[in-house]
């Protein structure tokens, strides 16, 4: 990753730590773990984007795994879907304190959002289950794109749970240095 990549994560867990005095906006506080538990566990999904254009974050509360993949890929385009007015408050400032032009913030709830155009790929981390992500944001992928959740331990019971024409193509270990603890992600696409 460029120097300057890294330079823009760091300035953004700066930013997410300020904010996150004031606004609540995760539950961790002490800085290493924001740099492990937020954007170590944030890019741990970057492999997982070849060939991904475009990307809607569903949920992404802090920008979080959204901002810190646009960091790492200028080139993707990113959309941050929030319901919470403070949090698309903090991302927006985060977009425009890191120049972030290939990130577009969206203050709204996920099922009313009605986007230009579809996506690659939608991803959630912590937003619902497997079933409800589905029926919430399946509408937004495009032709042959996937919905990427991200995961603690497999999740076994809710693919189980998944609707009709929808399926599980990969459950794919994701390595966070400085986590403890199981992390997947889980790539669902519709029925061929």
């Amino acid at each position: 990753m460029p120097a300057a990549a890294q330079e823009k994560l760091l300035a953004f867990a700066a930013l997410l730590g300020k904010w996150n005095k004031v606004y609540n906006l995760t539950a961790l506080r002490d800085e290493e773990q924001v740099i492990s538990h937020h954007l170590l566990d944030s890019l741990a999904v970057l492999p997982h984007l070849v060939g991904v254009k475009r990307l809607a974050d569903i949920g992404s509360g802090g920008g979080l795994p959204g901002i810190p993949l646009a960091i790492a890929r200028p080139d993707l385009q990113v959309a941050l879907v929030e319901t919470s007015q403070k949090k698309s408050a903090f991302q927006q400032q985060a977009k425009i304190e890191l120049g972030l032009a290939n990130v577009s913030v969206q203050c709204a709830r996920v099922e009313t959002w009605q986007p230009a155009e579809k996506f690659d790929a939608v991803i959630s981390r912590a937003f619902s289950d497997l079933a409800e992500f589905v029926k919430l944001s399946g509408r937004l992928l495009a032709e042959g794109g996937a919905l990427l959740a991200m995961k603690g331990v497999h999740p076994y019971e809710e693919i189980a749970q998944l609707p009709a024409g929808w399926r599980v193509a990969a459950v794919t270990p994701l390595t966070v240095p400085g986590v403890e603890g199981a992390r997947h992600l889980v790539r669902v696409e519709r029925e061929p």
